[in-house]
């Protein structure tokens, strides 16, 4: 049976080269061009798979075959039956990630699609507080930080891509051994003001995860 193997990150991994290999053809660029981009989206993208099964690089391999803007859409929506969800979360398991906020407010997680999730993150526009909830080697890792709108747009440090941002700033949860009991550091960086979006063009996780080792220590 084929299962899902195919994680957020990956496909929008995958998604962004067929994108270009779309472009490309409907430029109608010189066909070796056309060829060297598509050579080159096969070999990112099996990169991101090392262990890949037979069917899952012949999967991957029908980039090769694709010759029209219609056979790219058509091949990116064949990619999301074999996406894998987020791991589901429950909202107790939450509130224990974040002991110290009172009445937090955690999102509809009935009504999230986790096939479309790297990170699952909220704001809280009461607070102005933006939680992050992220899975690591088998745990669950909890963010909280203080969102401020920046009402501007520049390259989140998440995603990489260009939109409107907000200034994401976190109070790491490390001390020196010598520091006075009111020391504290604060970790700042700019991020999508919207998670969904950020979710949707990141294609990378180790951005993500040096913010959350930054704050985590």
């Amino acid at each position: 049976m084929n299962v899902p193997f195919i994680r957020n990150h990956q496909y929008n991994f995958m998604k962004k080269h067929v994108d270009k290999l779309q472009q490309a053809c409907q430029a109608a660029t010189d066909p070796k061009v056309v060829e060297a981009i598509r050579s080159s989206a096969i070999f990112e993208i099996m990169e991101q798979f090392p262990d890949a099964t037979d069917w899952q690089k012949e999967l991957v391999e029908r980039i090769a075959e694709l010759r029209s803007s219609e056979d790219c859409r058509k091949y990116i929506s064949a990619l999301e039956p074999y996406m894998m969800e987020f791991p589901r979360v429950t909202e107790k398991q939450i509130q224990k990630l974040f002991p110290k906020v009172k009445k937090l407010k955690v999102p509809n997680l009935a009504s999230i699609d986790y096939r479309y999730v790297t990170y699952l993150s909220w704001i809280d526009i009461g607070t102005n507080k933006l939680f992050i909830v992220y899975p690591r080697d088998g745990q669950w890792i909890g963010i909280e930080g203080r969102n401020t709108p920046t009402n501007k747009k520049g390259y989140c440090c998440i995603c990489n891509r260009h939109g409107e941002l907000s200034l994401v700033t976190a109070i790491t949860k490390t001390k020196p051994s010598n520091a006075s009991p009111d020391y504290y550091k604060a970790v700042g960086n700019y991020m999508c003001s919207n998670s969904e979006s950020c979710n949707k063009n990141i294609s990378d996780q180790a951005s993500l995860e040096r913010f959350i080792d930054n704050v985590i220590g």
